[in-house]
């Protein structure tokens, strides 16, 4: 297991306060401001600790509020909205300084039959083994930045048509491809994958709104926040095996972008789909 997977893991394991309050410590990053994807994580595992382990998410509606800080401990508060025979509710808050910086409803569901369809994954995509490393695309940059995207990161990424940290892709693209894998060896709790998965998407969900304008994480003066997000999994996850990201981007509009993706384990199989809407300027 790398270091970064260690540590994510650990800032996962929330401290119980209370019969439905918690609280957790940030990552380490460039800036002060907490990563949107490992709230989101955290706050599926306080959920996830307040319902029947034979219940598991299906669905999340979150919402940031306001940027949180790394320097300052987390409170995650859960309220029980609803436990009825198949479905369970919880909304969670994440709070800093009692202000929330995250709204979020899970659903969580038992294990039933019924209907069963999938979309196919895309044939003509590469395999992870054929791609470079994201670690590879950032040989020789400054450390400082970096680090959050490689040392410190939990998961290894691999852009199908190049990543987009240092400079656009050769040509605008109305779609985007990645394949994600943890950086070692998770624990066989589908819980934990869950959350995993909701951090490690938080990556690149907007980034096809990049793709489609031939702009990069580097574009000078670009300003980047996540506005809300939705998840919903299909299937169980592993995220220490790898995952393909089928992307895009169906609309960008008053600083706005939207960015949507389906999630595929290596076999094929559709795991989850997810939704982002986000903050994107640029200066005038």
């Amino acid at each position: 297991m790398s270091e970064a997977l260690e540590s994510l893991l650990g800032i996962l394991d929330l401290e119980r306060t209370g019969e439905d309050t918690f609280i957790g410590n940030s990552l380490p990053k460039v800036g002060e401001r907490v990563f949107g994807g490992q709230v989101l994580a955290q706050s599926l595992v306080a959920a996830a600790r307040t319902v029947e382990s034979d219940r598991l998410a299906h669905s999340v509606h979150g919402y940031f509020l306001r940027p949180g800080v790394v320097s300052a401990p987390i409170t995650f508060a859960v309220e029980r909205l609803r436990d009825g025979r198949s479905f369970s509710a919880r909304r969670t808050h994440a709070l800093q300084g009692d202000k929330p910086i995250l709204s979020m409803i899970t659903s969580f569901q038992l294990d039933q039959a019924g209907f069963e369809h999938a979309d196919p994954m895309p044939a003509d995509v590469p395999g992870p083994d054929e791609l470079p490393s994201a670690l590879e695309s950032l040989k020789g940059v400054d450390p400082r930045v970096a680090a959050f995207w490689t040392r410190s990161s939990p998961f290894d990424m691999r852009h199908v048509d190049g990543s987009l940290y240092l400079k656009p892709a050769s040509k605008a693209a109305h779609r985007q491809r990645v394949w994600m894998r943890a950086l070692g060896p998770v624990p066989a709790d589908q819980s934990l994958h869950r959350a995993l998965l909701a951090y490690a998407c938080d990556h690149v969900m907007l980034e096809p709104v990049l793709r489609r304008h031939g702009a990069s994480w580097a574009t000078p003066g670009l300003s980047a926040a996540s506005l809300d997000h939705a998840m919903w999994w299909h299937r169980d996850v592993t995220v220490d095996e790898w995952l393909l990201y089928v992307q895009a981007a169906p609309s960008a509009q008053n600083g706005r972008g939207l960015g949507v993706a389906q999630v595929f384990s290596q076999d094929g199989t559709l795991v989850a789909s997810i939704a982002q809407e986000g903050m994107l300027r640029l200066p005038e």
